[in-house]
C-alpha cells in the first residue's frame, strides 16, 4: 500500500534515473521491475523498483536472474547521483 503522492514522487524518480542511465551510462534502454503481492515472486515487502540498464547482447531476460556480461562501469553511483542533482 502506498499513497498517491508518494507513488507519484517515486515514479518521477524512476523516470529520472532511467534517463540518467541512458545519458550517463549509455544504456540502450531500461527495464523497470516491481513485484507486488503474494503470487508475484515478491521477496522484499515494501515498495521498491528495480531500474535495470540494458545493452544489446547483455545476456539478460526481462527479469534478470544472472549477472550481466557488460563490463562494470567505474564510479557509477557517483556519476548517476551527480546527474540526478542537476
Amino acid at each position: 500500500d502506498v499513497g498517491d503522492v508518494a507513488l507519484n514522487a517515486t515514479m518521477l524518480l524512476v523516470k529520472r534515473l532511467s534517463e540518467a542511465m541512458r545519458a550517463i551510462l549509455g544504456a540502450g534502454g531500461v527495464n523497470v521491475l516491481n513485484a507486488s503481492g503474494l503470487h508475484s515472486e515478491q521477496s522484499v515487502f515494501h515498495l521498491h523498483f528495480h531500474v535495470v540498464p540494458r545493452w544489446p547482447g547483455d545476456g539478460f531476460t526481462t527479469w534478470p536472474t544472472e549477472r550481466s556480461n557488460v563490463e562494470p562501469i567505474d564510479d557509477v553511483e557517483h556519476r548517476l547521483s551527480r546527474w540526478l542533482e542537476e
